[in-house]
């Protein structure tokens, strides 16, 4: 980080950001408007691996799309769970934040700096997401297929 941005209102923030999404774009943007430097730490897939989670876009690709968000400063690789208050310190951070989700998660951070739990975007998660791309797999097409076929028996009773 430069001499000049160690001066400004710094906030910092992490994510897996898979699928991102105007959800994603939502909010970052709000968490820009909390200070002057936005840092984001993207979840690498090593991290989210060791939390049962895996991802469709690799880190490298999801890295280097939050980086290109205009609203942020600096996207860093989150590789634990215990760095936050070692990059809080790091980067000056006045403001941590995360969506409303996290509420109260983080709270042991206030030691260090303000923690904010923003609220999220409604009708849109990544979680979301990946379970409307399952109906694409292969695996679930006899699943829709059997749907059709109970859907088509009911409306055949109906006429």
């Amino acid at each position: 980080m430069s001499p000049e941005s160690q001066r400004k209102k710094v906030v910092l923030t992490y994510g897996t950001f898979d699928l991102f999404h105007v959800g994603h774009l939502n909010l970052l943007e709000r968490l820009k408007a909390l200070g002057d430097y936005l840092i984001v730490g993207v979840s690498t897939d090593e991290f989210n691996a060791g939390k049962g989670k895996q991802t469709i876009i690799p880190f490298v690709d999801r890295l280097k799309i939050v980086q290109s968000v205009k609203c942020v400063d600096l996207a860093i690789a989150e590789e634990s769970w215990t760095q936050k208050a070692d990059d809080i310190r790091r980067y000056g951070v006045s403001v941590f934040g995360m969506g409303a989700d996290w509420e109260g998660k983080f709270d042991d951070l206030r030691q260090y700096c303000e923690v904010v739990y923003l609220p999220r975007t409604e009708g849109i998660s990544s979680t979301s997401l990946k379970q409307l791309t399952r109906v694409l797999d292969k695996g679930h097409i006899e699943d829709l297929k059997q749907a059709l076929g109970i859907i088509s028996a009911i409306v055949d009773k109906l006429e």
